[in-house]
């Protein structure tokens, strides 16, 4: 049994991995702010701490006498980033620079960063691969990478064992279907069991690889546990790509629904197509998708039909 920090484990992928890990027979001890986590994810068998990690002295006391460190705490979000950058830059970098101090002061034997797909930014090429060059595009994304790098600095420079994973569209149960910053999935799925039209921005032509959470933990998981792999970077997903328009067909199949969507302008930073080359971690990690895209879509509507979604977020 190892001790594991996840912070940011009251939060919609950091208590699906909180929970693996206590299933798994792991100490874990939680932080997490509660800014967009929620007590109610928090399943048994954790210690939870509620800490501002872009607090030195917080993210010192969290830390201490863990062996592994989950780094999920973070503000998700493109748009709440280009709304407020001051906001988003304290949560996810000094959060990030905060949290690998103080791992290199307790002698922490790995760090597994939350990174972001977004750090790609517009480049055309597919799918990316994590040798590309990045092009960050809004606040959020710059946030990501300069955090990834710092990861990988104090990897070179102290010996500090970080990896990163970078994420594509991650869904699934306990996403926030609330806020204005959610995930499309959540918000689709939200409107189709209310019967309301959903709002696609663009023209629904724009590709993602959407990540059903199941895939996610397996993948922070094998990064935590995966030799010789210190300052390396793995994308997490699927290695496929689905538009909007086509996703939300899916979607209303699996609802019932004949609702159409409303086409609003494209919002500022968001990515045209986003697709994963998950060679890397295939080869490194032993990494490969457990859940397809469809299947994850109905373990989705069915958590949400139960009255959990509206429930848990109203």
């Amino acid at each position: 049994m190892a001790s594991y920090l996840v912070t940011g484990g009251a939060g919609f992928i950091g208590s699906h991995i909180s929970e693996a890990l206590v299933s798994g027979g792991h100490r874990v001890r939680v932080a997490d702010n509660l800014v967009t986590g929620y007590r109610r994810n928090l399943r048994e068998g954790v210690e939870f701490v509620e800490a501002d990690l872009a607090d030195a002295t917080a993210a010192a006391a969290v830390v201490d006498g863990m062996e592994y460190v989950i780094h999920q705490a973070a503000i998700p979000s493109v748009p709440r980033s280009v709304k407020n950058p001051v906001e988003s830059h304290r949560a996810n970098v000094d959060g990030m620079l905060n949290i690998l101090v103080a791992a290199r002061a307790a002698g922490v034997k790995r760090v597994v960063f939350a990174g972001s797909s977004s750090v790609y930014g517009d480049l055309p090429t597919l799918p990316k691969r994590e040798d590309m060059a990045t092009n960050p595009m809004t606040p959020y994304a710059l946030q990501k990478l300069v955090s990834e790098q710092y990861g990988q600095m104090f990897t070179r420079l102290y010996g500090l064992e970080v990896v990163t994973t970078r994420y594509f569209n991650v869904f699934g149960p306990r996403q926030d279907p609330g806020s204005p910053y959610s995930g499309v999935i959540s918000l689709f799925i939200k409107a189709l069991l209310a019967g309301t039209r959903p709002v696609i921005y663009g023209d629904g032509s724009q590709t993602r690889d959407f990540t059903f959470v199941t895939n996610v933990v397996d993948g922070v998981l094998r990064a935590a546990a995966a030799p010789a792999v210190a300052g390396e970077v793995f994308n997490v997903a699927t290695g496929g790509r689905v538009s909007l328009n086509a996703l939300l067909a899916v979607l209303k199949n699996i609802v019932g629904s004949e609702v159409e969507p409303i086409y609003e302008a494209g919002r500022l930073g968001d990515v045209r197509d986003s697709q994963a080359d998950i060679g890397k971690a295939e080869r490194l990690l032993g990494y490969r998708p457990i859940v397809t895209l469809e299947e994850g879509l109905r373990q989705t509507v069915a958590w949400f039909k139960t009255g959990n979604g509206s429930r848990e977020f109203s």
